[in-house]
């Protein structure tokens, strides 16, 4: 019955213009007066068309087994008008209705092939220009159209995030992508505006505009009434967005081509040149259901089918071209038939096309390309003199980790004009822990960002930020809090380059105060010991400093994995060692340490270990808190005749196996101390690791000490589920006790 269906839709525009039963328009416009020839209108609706048999092929070729997704524009085709209305360098977030914006504005750009493109695409080609077959995606690097998959709103915070800095780039020196009056487009359904992502990144624009923040943004929400199979209340989105503070509020009818023009007109001019955001609501039907596998028969009333198909937003335009005399029947059907016959014969080529065949070209583009081009600047000894004016007492002496990091961003900031950082309180306050202490008054406001309490729009600002030439550093402020936001990390930054096959990226170092063993400030969510939320997100790479002088390397090493390598980085602090400046007893100031000048810094390399000591007993091997504690406990082993080689892991991901069974050696007893969870740790990886790479494995005895399978409590009580420098000592000593 669907498929009857979808033949009924395909046939209808057709059968209403020989019946002469198209809708009667009731547009308040002429084509003039909206500023359009009748040559652009026939152009859009020929947009519209190629988009409906896009749509119809994916579905004959997916039955085929030639096409793999089917999640279709039809009804959503009046966005072509949009499209018409914002210049082509106007960066578009789009969902997955927007065929026929994509078709329309690659009329706009030279060279531009849709319907070949689209449909490689669809046939997982490798030639897919975007992706390379990785997905059916709408995406183009010379339309200014990052990819998108199936998203439910995830794109929100990041399309924020890109007009902020298009706003900012005025203000900040940087080689921006975008021009400095350029407008952000993002669309999305009425179903995804109430996702929390979809509300949060509104809310971000409207926050910003509210303070006088330029945000040049235009909302689009496409108002199908339904998602999927639940329909959206009546008047909803209006009632939600008519009138929101900060963001202006404009409806238009998706299936009047002239009033959508006219209207998106309009939101571009506010957004343009008021800087502002824009919430366009644009009605629109949804047709063929949602998708290929979708039968909305059973959730849908025959007769409310029927009159959604009755709306078709095609029926409305042929309806508009007659009315305005810019095409006769006759023409409009032979348009119609000729590029359902041009979209069936360019099928037939994309399937004969190379498709990904191993799984090394299918991860090729999880690491995005590298760039050649020089990005530090010249920073004299005056200027660096001033610039540590207020530490000019303490730059000379060893300090704890908090203040090595500060003073490693101080310069980096220097050096790297393009570097922005964004978080809650770094500005006036310099954070939580002082960390970013008065890097707002020596590089201002603009690049020491006080955000709104929103970890989803920290980290879409920092992805906008970089799809303009920023080097954005956010920060979560406790590792807990990411968990709000991961998504950012795994469904959007990390699989921007995957999906566009290294033509776009979001290169950001992300730095996350977190794990365990803080003292007084206490609970799960201040003390949290887990991050394997990240460990499995291709191409991320994790840093995790256990001491000052290891961050500072680390930190410049990131920066410049983020900068040249346009890598995203997760910069893992850990809370408990920011002060701490003793190792065994107080006043050794054993972990207390020397900064080390740009210019005289041996660069600490990705997955490059610390290594302590040359002990044949036991080799330890931890990081962060675990390795600090592992560092105490050599000593008292050593007194007890037990001697150790102690290694920090610092970089946990990607871990270093032929480094890490090097530095094993010829050691029988391997302890594994981890501070995290005993399941999902990265012990476990470890264990693994050393179980296929370590030839010598069966003949070593191999233990890990982990946290409990437990969160945080509460004050000294959070020292019962996590390893302990006795701990560490008890079960080195019965390791070798038992002959190992």
């Amino acid at each position: 019955m669907m498929q009857d269906r979808n033949i009924k839709v395909k046939q209808q525009i057709i059968q209403a213009i020989e019946s002469d039963s198209l809708p009667i328009v009731n547009s308040s416009f002429t084509p003039a007066e909206v500023g359009l020839s009748n040559t652009q209108l026939i152009d859009l609706f020929e947009s519209q068309v190629m988009s409906r048999h896009l749509d119809f092929q994916s579905r004959i070729m997916q039955k085929q087994g030639q096409s793999f997704y089917t999640i279709g524009s039809a009804g959503h085709e009046g966005n072509a008008a949009c499209a018409l209305a914002f210049r082509p360098n106007d960066m578009a977030f789009l969902h997955y209705r927007s065929g026929a914006f994509v078709i329309q504005r690659s009329k706009q750009v030279p060279d531009q092939n849709p319907l070949y493109d689209m449909l490689l695409s669809f046939a997982a080609s490798s030639d897919d220009p975007i992706s390379g077959g990785r997905h059916k995606v709408l995406g183009s690097k010379s339309l200014f159209i990052p990819p998108q998959t199936s998203t439910i709103a995830s794109h929100l915070p990041k399309a924020v995030g890109t007009a902020f800095s298009i706003s900012l780039s005025r203000k900040v020196k940087v080689d921006n992508v975008l021009d400095k009056d350029g407008v952000v487009i993002c669309n999305f359904g009425d179903a995804s505006s109430n996702h929390s992502t979809a509300q949060g990144a509104i809310n971000a624009a409207a926050w910003a505009a509210y303070q006088s923040v330029p945000i040049p943004i235009v909302f689009i929400c496409e108002d199908n009434g339904i998602g999927i199979s639940t329909a959206t209340p009546k008047g909803w989105v209006q009632a939600n967005f008519e009138h929101r503070a900060g963001l202006h509020y404009i409806q238009c009818d998706g299936l009047d081509l002239l009033d959508t023009y006219h209207k998106t007109q309009q939101a571009v001019e506010i957004a343009r040149k008021q800087r502002k955001p824009v919430f366009l609501h644009m009605r629109t039907v949804r047709l063929l259901g949602h998708a290929g596998s979708d039968s909305e028969f059973t959730y849908r009333s025959n007769e409310y089918i029927e009159d959604t198909e009755a709306h078709d937003p095609l029926l409305f335009s042929a309806a508009l071209l007659l009315k305005h005399s810019c095409l006769k029947d006759k023409q409009i059907i032979n348009l119609y038939k000729n590029i359902e016959s041009q979209v069936e014969e360019i099928s037939q080529t994309v399937i004969t096309k190379p498709k990904l065949t191993s799984a090394e070209k299918i991860k090729h583009s999880i690491i995005p390309p590298r760039l050649k081009k020089q990005y530090l600047s010249k920073v004299s000894k005056a200027e660096r003199t001033q610039l540590f004016s207020h530490e000019k007492h303490n730059v000379s002496k060893k300090q704890h980790l908090a203040k090595l990091l500060n003073w490693t961003m101080i310069d980096l900031m220097a050096q790297q004009q393009n570097i922005v950082m964004c978080g809650e309180d770094i500005g006036a306050k310099g954070g939580v822990y002082n960390v970013t202490s008065k890097l707002a008054d020596k590089f201002g406001p603009q690049r020491i960002i006080n955000t709104l309490l929103d970890e989803q729009s920290i980290l879409g600002m920092a992805i906008g930020l970089a799809h303009n030439g920023f080097l954005p550093m956010p920060e979560i402020q406790f590792l807990a809090y990411v968990h709000n936001a991961e998504d950012q990390i795994r469904g959007e930054a990390a699989t921007l380059p995957f999906f566009s096959n290294g033509q776009f990226t979001n290169p950001m170092v992300i730095r996350i105060a977190g794990l365990a063993y803080q003292r007084g400030f206490g609970g799960h969510f201040h003390n949290d010991n887990s991050f394997a939320v990240f460990r499995d997100i291709p191409g991320l790479i994790i840093a995790c400093p256990s001491n000052g002088a290891d961050a500072v390397e680390m930190l410049r090493e990131s920066v410049r994995l983020a900068q040249e390598e346009q890598r995203v980085v997760i910069f893992l602090e850990p809370i408990a060692l920011y002060m701490k400046k003793d190792l065994h007893q107080e006043g050794d100031s054993l972990w207390s340490f020397d900064y080390v000048p740009p210019n005289d810094a041996k660069p600490t390399k990705t997955g490059q270990l610390g290594c302590f000591g040359k002990g044949k007993d036991l080799c330890i091997i931890s990081y962060a808190n675990g390795y600090y504690l592992s560092r105490q406990a050599e000593q008292l082993l050593a007194e007890s005749g037990i001697h150790c080689t102690v290694i920090d892991l610092r970089w946990l991901a990607p871990l270093d196996e032929s480094a890490i069974v090097k530095a094993i050696g010829n050691i029988k007893n391997v302890l594994i101390v981890d501070e995290c969870r005993q399941t999902g740790s990265i012990s476990e990886a470890l264990i693994t690791l050393l179980a296929e790479h370590d030839k010598d494995f069966s003949k070593r005895k191999v233990e890990r000490l982990t946290a409990h399978d437990s969160f945080i409590p509460l004050g000294a009580a959070s020292y019962q589920v996590l390893p302990s420098c006795e701990l560490i000592v008890e079960q080195a000593k019965r390791m070798l006790s038992e002959g190992g």
